[in-house]
């Protein structure tokens, strides 16, 4: 084989399992709201569900804001064992009480294939994080889960890698995928990562999956997260995913790069204005009797 035949056979779009992923659908509903197709889904809300948190309250604020689904994690990953590790249930069982009250749809973090049945109960889509992106047996069980998935870029994949691990989600019969670019670990402690948003096109154009961007976890800091959100639409992603926390200075984890509900509302107007000058919109939640009809 010539070196450009070789590349070509282990490329991931031409080999079997990268053709496996050209059957993932573009685009599917969540609870009645989109993701992929054309529309900009904004998921968003705290990085994890604290005991203090009125977190129906706060979906409410983030519904009204154009969010289109609620984030929390109720299991946590984190560097240090002493650090908050989530509430387990408990946090489960604050996000399904947000979702009644705001119809947000849940997107929750999976880390031990042991909590799949207790989270199935209760999380509309299953997110898989960085530090799990190159864990297969995970990825397999979560594609057998019968949820949609939300992939993390690991914190220094490249490309090929992060699709691979998509492949492994597709392997378990998952059809729901949707890719997350998250920033990458590098030399500059001026940001926590590289937001690399050239990712988004590279993916669209290798893959049919929905591609979506995390700028709170792509800078680390709250102040840059606007204009990444911004960015990231211009850049063409599928949608955002934003921590959004009511008191960013008290949030058990990551707050340094949360937006509070007000910053978040005034991030979203030049997000869609952006969206608008590219003939693009939101995804909205339908409304309940649209909902009940489909």
């Amino acid at each position: 084989l010539s070196w450009a035949s070789a590349t070509a056979c282990n490329s991931p779009v031409n080999s079997p399992a990268g053709a496996r992923l050209q059957e993932v659908a573009p685009s599917f509903l969540v609870r009645g709201a989109r993701i992929g197709g054309g529309s900009f889904a904004v998921i968003a809300g705290p990085c994890a569900v604290e005991e203090s948190l009125d977190l129906p309250v706060l979906a409410r604020k983030l519904a009204a804001s154009g969010a289109c689904a609620l984030r929390g994690g109720a299991f946590k990953p984190r560097s240090s064992p002493s650090a908050f590790q989530g509430l387990g249930e408990p946090g489960l069982l604050a996000l399904a009480a947000a979702r009644a009250a705001s119809r947000l749809p849940i997107i929750t973090e999976v880390l031990d294939p042991r909590d799949l049945p207790l989270l199935c109960a209760h999380a509309d889509v299953l997110q898989v994080g960085s530090r799990n992106m190159h864990n297969g047996a995970l990825l397999r069980e979560v594609g057998r889960a019968g949820l949609p998935v939300l992939l993390k870029r690991g914190m220094s994949a490249t490309l090929d890698e992060f699709l691979h691990a998509a492949e492994f989600v597709a392997s378990g019969g998952c059809t729901r995928i949707v890719l997350c670019e998250r920033g990458l670990r590098h030399f500059d402690p001026a940001v926590r990562n590289l937001l690399d948003l050239s990712a988004v096109p590279a993916l669209q154009q290798r893959a049919r999956l929905p591609v979506i961007v995390d700028p709170s976890h792509g800078t680390g800091r709250a102040s840059l997260v606007p204009s990444m959100m911004a960015a990231a639409a211009a850049a063409g992603a599928d949608g955002l995913l934003v921590e959004v926390h009511p008191h960013p200075t008290t949030a058990l984890c990551d707050a340094a790069q949360a937006l509070d509900p007000a910053a978040f509302t005034s991030a979203m107007r030049a997000v869609e204005a952006v969206l608008h000058a590219l003939g693009r919109e939101l995804t909205r939640l339908p409304e309940p009797a649209a909902l009940t009809a489909s």
